[in-house]
């Protein structure tokens, strides 16, 4: 039985309507983390989004949606299945990222509908369907 692991992070717009995205690993995603003890799971999503960016105040919006991903977790020597939370935020103006490296973390943009379809071209089916899901609400 795999252990489930709870995670958060967010939708992070700009002013000019874009969305922030990271690429690790070789992929495009949304930057996310998992749940630290006694922490609430939108307190988990704006650190984690604050952490990964350094992007700083953030304003928490209302709950996307949920997402699941299967994968071995090397640390508990186990199957795992992340359940990650999504929320929507915004940021004033455009303000600069700075990649957490180690996070291997190597690059991040504000992009614009049409370079979030680029970005999707090599992402996940997970992180695909979350921002189809935004972009429905918004």
């Amino acid at each position: 039985m795999p252990i489930k692991i709870i995670a958060a992070g967010g939708l992070v717009t700009n002013e000019n309507n874009e969305l922030l995205m990271i690429f690790r690993r070789g992929k495009w995603d949304l930057p996310k983390g998992k749940l630290d003890d006694g922490e609430s799971i939108p307190e988990c999503a704006v650190r984690e989004v604050a952490e990964e960016t350094g992007i700083s105040d953030i304003t928490l919006g209302e709950l996307i949606g949920l997402t699941y991903h299967e994968y071995y977790d090397k640390w508990q020597n186990s199957d795992a299945i992340k359940e990650t939370h999504w929320y929507a935020m915004k940021v004033t103006g455009s303000p600069v990222p700075v990649p957490q490296e180690e996070e291997h973390i190597e690059k991040i943009i504000w992009a614009n509908d049409e370079a979030v379809s680029n970005c999707l071209k090599n992402s996940y089916k997970n992180i695909e369907d979350i921002i189809a899901r935004f972009k429905g609400q918004s």
